[in-house]
C-alpha cells in the first residue's frame, strides 16, 4: 500500500496521507554524534526540510537546536515513525536514541 509524506506549512509538520502527523515542537533524544557532545542531546526541531520513506521507515531532514548546549544544526535522516500493515505510526520523541552519523559512515555501510 502507498502512502503519500510531505512536510506542511513552511516544515512545521509531516503529513502522512493528508494528516499532520509530526510537529516540530517536539525535543527529540539524540544519541551522541555529530550533533553536538551532549549524550544524549535533546533536541529541539525547528523545521522539516524534506521527508522520505526507506522500507517501512519514515525519515526526516530537519533543523535543530541542542536545548543544552545551543548547537543548532541539521539532522539527516531521522526516523520519526513507521509503516505497519499501511498505517503510519509516530515515534516517541522522547523515547529516541538515534546516533546522528556523519555522511560518509552512512555511505560506507550502503
Amino acid at each position: 500500500m502507498t502512502i503519500a509524506v510531505r512536510t506542511l506549512d513552511d516544515g512545521a509538520w509531516i503529513s502522512v496521507n493528508d494528516s499532520r502527523q509530526v510537529s516540530v515542537s517536539d525535543v527529540w533524544t539524540l544519541s551522541r554524534g555529530v550533533f553536538c557532545d551532549c549524550e544524549p542531546a535533546y533536541v529541539l526541531l525547528e523545521a522539516f526540510v524534506d521527508v522520505s520513506v526507506d522500507g517501512s521507515i519514515v525519515f526526516a531532514d530537519a533543523v535543530g537546536q541542542c536545548l543544552e548546549c545551543g548547537t543548532r544544526d541539521p539532522i539527516d535522516r531521522l526516523p520519526v515513525g513507521r509503516v505497519v500493515d499501511g498505517e503510519f505510526r509516530p515515534y516517541d520523541p522522547e523515547g529516541v536514541q538515534w546516533r546522528v552519523e556523519p555522511e560518509s559512515e552512512r555511505a560506507s555501510r550502503e
